[in-house]
C-alpha cells in the first residue's frame, strides 16, 4: 500500500482545500465544495473566501445569506457553520443525535427529568410565528413550563433538538447584529429531510465524499474529528469499492476518492493568510500535515494563521489598519518579502483598499 509522507498529505490538503491556487469559483461553489465554512466569528468566512479565490467580492457572500442561499447553523461538531441551505436541509437530520448528546453532555444535571421530546414540541410553539428570537428568549419562554432547569440549558437544547438558522445582519459583510434564530421551516420554507432509516446511511455516505474531495486522503478519525459523528462506520463500508487507500508513515490507513487530486509534494505553496478556526486547520484529528504538534493549541484559541509552504509559521492579526505578523520559527528574507506582499493584500481587502500597511515582528513568538 503507497505510503504518503506528511509532505503529500500537505499538498494534498491544500489543493483540495483551494489553498494551493486562488480558484476560479464563484462563492456558493466554493461553500459547498468546502462542506461549510467554520463560521462561530461572523467576518471570518469572509477572510476564508477571500483566501481561496480569484475574484471574491464580500458583498456576494452576504448577499447569498441575505436571500437565503447559505445560512447559518450549528452543525459539524456542534459548532457555528456557514453552508449552502441545500446542504443544510439534507444532513442536519443526520446530525441530530450528536447535537442532541453534546448539550446533554454539558447539562445533563439541569435537564434532568426534562422529556425531550416535550420541549421540543413546546420550543417549536415558541417559534410558530416566524418571528426571530435569541437563545436567552427561546429559553425564557421555556423556562415557564421547566423553571427548574434554567433558561440557558433550555436554550440550549432548544437549539440543539431544532432545525434553526441564525438570521442576517448576523454574518454579513461589516455588518453587527446579535444572534436570532428561527426555523429551517420559516426561513428556507422547507424543512430538513427526514431520516430515511437505511442502515447504509445514504447521508452518511454523501458526508463520507464531500469530506473527502474537500480534505483526503483521510483517516477515519478525521472524518469523526470534522463532522462530530462516529466515524461513519456503514457509510464507509458502503463506499468500500468507490475509494482507494493508502498509509501515512505512522502506518495508519487513509482512504480517498480516486480521482481526486494528490499532487507531487515538491509542488510550490504559496504564503496564505487564514482566518480564526480555519477548516483546513480543524478538519483532522491529526493536524500534523497543516500545523506542528508544538502550536495545535492556536488552531482551537482563535489565532489567525500564516501558512509559509503549506504550513502554520505566524499568527496574525489587525491593528489600527495594519496587519502585524508574528512568526513562530525565523523567515527566511524570500519568505518574508512573500509574507509581506500577502499580507498588504489583505491589509488592503479588509480596509477596502484605504491601507496595505504590514509589520512583521523580528523574531519568532
Amino acid at each position: 500500500m503507497t505510503v504518503l509522507d506528511t509532505r503529500a498529505l500537505n499538498r494534498a490538503t491544500l489543493a483540495r482545500q483551494l489553498l494551493l491556487d486562488r480558484a476560479d469559483l464563484p462563492a456558493l461553489d466554493a461553500v459547498a465544495h468546502l462542506g461549510g465554512l467554520q463560521a462561530q466569528e461572523p467576518q471570518e468566512p469572509f477572510i476564508g473566501l477571500w483566501s481561496r479565490l480569484s475574484a471574491f467580492d464580500p458583498t456576494v457572500l452576504s448577499t447569498l445569506l441575505t436571500e437565503r442561499h447559505v445560512v447559518r447553523t450549528h452543525l459539524m461538531r456542534r459548532t457555528v457553520h456557514l453552508l449552502v441551505a441545500d446542504d443544510a436541509v439534507a444532513w442536519r437530520g443526520r446530525h441530530d443525535a450528536m447535537l442532541r448528546q453534546r448539550v446533554l453532555g454539558v447539562y445533563r444535571g439541569e435537564l434532568a427529568g426534562v422529556d425531550l421530546d416535550d420541549l421540543a414540541a413546546v420550543a417549536r410553539e415558541v417559534l410558530a410565528d416566524g418571528a426571530p428570537r435569541s437563545m436567552p428568549e427561546i429559553g425564557r419562554a421555556l423556562a415557564e413550563r421547566w423553571p427548574a432547569a434554567g433558561p440557558r440549558a433550555l436554550g440550549e437544547m432548544a437549539v440543539a433538538l431544532l432545525p434553526l438558522v441564525q438570521l442576517p445582519p448576523r454574518g454579513v459583510w461589516r455588518a453587527k447584529g446579535g444572534v436570532r434564530h428561527a426555523l429551517f421551516s420559516a426561513w428556507l420554507g422547507r424543512d430538513v429531510a427526514a431520516p430515511t432509516g437505511d442502515a447504509a446511511d445514504p447521508v452518511g455516505q454523501v458526508l463520507v465524499r464531500r469530506y473527502l474531495a474537500a480534505f483526503g486522503p483521510a483517516t477515519t478519525a478525521d472524518l469523526r474529528a470534522w463532522c462530530g459523528l462516529a466515524g461513519l462506520p456503514a457509510a464507509v463500508t458502503a463506499l468500500r469499492d468507490e475509494l482507494v487507500t493508502f498509509r501515512d508513515e505512522r502506518g495508519r490507513k487513509l482512504i480517498d476518492l480516486p480521482d481526486a487530486p494528490r499532487p507531487d509534494p515538491g509542488t510550490p505553496a504559496p504564503v496564505r493568510f487564514l482566518p480564526a478556526f480555519d477548516n483546513a486547520i480543524l478538519g483532522y484529528d491529526d493536524r500534523s500535515r497543516i500545523i506542528d504538534d508544538a502550536h495545535r493549541l492556536l488552531s482551537v484559541a482563535g489565532e489567525r494563521v500564516v501558512l509559509v509552504d503549506g504550513r502554520v509559521t505566524a499568527t496574525w492579526r489587525v491593528e489600527s489598519g495594519t496587519v502585524t505578523v508574528s512568526p513562530l520559527r525565523a523567515l527566511s528574507r524570500p519568505e518574508r518579502d512573500a509574507v509581506v506582499e500577502q499580507g498588504q493584500a489583505v491589509a488592503a481587502f479588509l480596509s477596502d483598499g484605504e491601507s496595505d500597511r504590514v509589520r512583521v515582528d523580528t523574531s519568532p513568538q
